[in-house]
């Protein structure tokens, strides 16, 4: 079996406590570091991370500190995470 390459994902959210809650306690990811802005997850040995960008924001760039550097949130929605937590919240 070929070994599996490893990956960073970085997704932008406007909520960051439910979409902390969402891969904490319903998919059970182990969650890492985190700041105010951002939390990182063992996303099944992948590294996945959450960076908050104020709903408001338009399609310009948005940047958050990381490690003391500044790090763009591109202006990637996270649609699909939306769609779940929708669903989640009908239950």
């Amino acid at each position: 079996m070929k070994p599996v390459t490893l990956f960073h994902l970085a997704i932008p959210v406007w909520n960051l406590e439910a979409c902390r809650f969402f891969y904490r306690d319903i998919l059970n990811c182990e969650e890492g570091r985190s700041s105010d802005h951002w939390v990182d997850f063992n996303f099944f040995g992948h590294q996945l991370v959450i960076h908050y960008k104020p709903k408001e924001a338009d399609l310009n760039l948005h940047e958050n500190k990381v490690d003391g550097k500044q790090v763009p949130i591109l202006t990637l929605e996270s649609f699909y995470l939306g769609k779940i937590l929708k669903c989640l919240q009908n239950i």
